[in-house]
């Protein structure tokens, strides 16, 4: 999937959710279409990288201690984990 896939999905869902909100105005919609993306982007990410955080963190391109705070506000993450 290339980078232009990746943004038609994300234009297509914003069109959708606008559409099913029927002249409803929107609200927070970044902080709620980053919210949506980042968990399932986090699973997918932690299970290719066999629950490697650093790894997955470098993937990401974000510190390791962000990403563990991520997966622990996710709940992908137990707090007593290593």
């Amino acid at each position: 999937m290339t980078r232009k896939a990746i943004a038609d999905c994300v234009r297509a869902s914003v069109e959708q959710y606008l559409k099913d909100l029927r002249g409803t105005e929107p609200a927070a919609l970044h902080e709620l279409f980053l919210a949506a993306a980042e968990k399932p982007l986090l699973e997918v990410v932690m299970r290719h990288a066999e629950g490697n955080q650093s790894r997955a963190a470098a993937w990401l391109g974000i510190n390791r201690n962000t990403l563990r705070r991520k997966l622990l506000d996710h709940h992908l993450l137990r707090d007593d984990a290593p």
